[in-house]
């Protein structure tokens, strides 16, 4: 499905699913993403099985015109897209820069906790794909930005394991944004990334996906040579930037892993590294409750301004 998105008004006239209108239209397109779906040992052992799944994504091309233009993808969290996604598209938008935002959740008919945390990573390369083949994207300027759970397919998708086990034609992703996210698993060959840049962007207060993790794999990274930066604020919970949540939400019965050091192991095994025993969140008593969401407007302020100049640079 293609349409024209209009920001101002104007006279719209339909031509089939088009819908034309001023110079300053927006396209808008719905493209479908074949992908699969892959347990955990099978993403790290076999990718070529798994359960085929067909899901959706928006494509906002900012501008119309023949030329070829920079994209982003927008990984979602697990709660799928909502109101703070529209928002980043907005802004990646005002950039004259393409946005992709795939449902991984809706089209394959999970409940975003039983879908393996490893699903963004084959997701984001299947998206790429889909945009790279589109005649207005460039697809040497592809960036991945994605938060919570989305952010594993935006962090991770920059490993050269996992690009040279799932991208297509060997593309690669041209930078790598993650908000908030989870860096507590130790993957084989982790430090040997594709050289693009990645910026993280964390709250220190974050007590679902705990910071500390974030800092050491950092550090790591640096030490490989790798352009790798994390931004952190003081006092930000976990999604900081959806704006839509009012006061400070509290949820005492929900669990994290976030004090859980964990590694992949034998046969796509992910192991509790203090035990070296097969990690099971239901059961595993590195697993905590309680957690915390609330909207962090300075910190929004400063990823927003801080992404758009990264973008700006990595894109050019």
């Amino acid at each position: 499905m293609t349409r024209w998105f209009l920001p101002m008004c104007a006279i719209v006239v339909f031509a089939g699913s088009l819908l034309v209108g001023t110079a300053h239209a927006q396209r808008v397109e719905l493209r479908p993403v074949e992908t699969v779906t892959l347990t955990i040992q099978q993403f790290f052992t076999d990718g070529s099985n798994g359960t085929r799944a067909a899901i959706a994504g928006e494509l906002r091309i900012p501008k119309p015109g023949s030329d070829r233009l920079p994209a982003v993808i927008l990984m979602p969290g697990a709660g799928g897209i909502g109101p703070a996604n529209e928002r980043w598209v907005e802004t990646i938008n005002s950039l004259g820069v393409a946005s992709f935002v795939p449902d991984s959740v809706s089209g394959r008919g999970i409940d975003a906790s039983k879908l393996p945390n490893t699903t963004p990573v084959v997701d984001s390369y299947r998206a790429l794909g889909v945009l790279a083949a589109h005649p207005r994207i460039d697809p040497n300027r592809i960036a991945v930005m994605g938060n919570s759970f989305g952010a594993r397919g935006a962090l991770y998708s920059s490993n050269i394991r996992f690009r040279n086990m799932y991208s297509p034609h060997g593309i690669e992703f041209a930078a790598h944004i993650g908000l908030y996210a989870p860096c507590n698993t130790a993957y084989r060959d982790d430090d040997k990334i594709t050289g693009k840049p990645i910026r993280i962007f964390h709250g220190i207060a974050d007590d679902l996906f705990s910071i500390e993790p974030c800092r050491a794999y950092v550090a790591r990274l640096k030490q490989h040579g790798v352009d790798i930066e994390l931004t952190e604020f003081p006092g930000a919970h976990h999604a900081f930037d959806a704006f839509a949540i009012q006061g400070v939400e509290k949820h005492p019965e929900a669990r994290s892993s976030r004090n859980c050091h964990l590694a992949e192991g034998d046969d796509g095994q992910i192991l509790n590294s203090t035990t070296g025993k097969p990690f099971d969140f239901a059961s595993d008593s590195c697993v905590e409750q309680g957690l915390t969401f609330a909207y962090d407007e300075p910190a929004t302020t400063a990823t927003v301004a801080a992404v758009k100049a990264f973008l700006a640079a990595a894109l050019k």
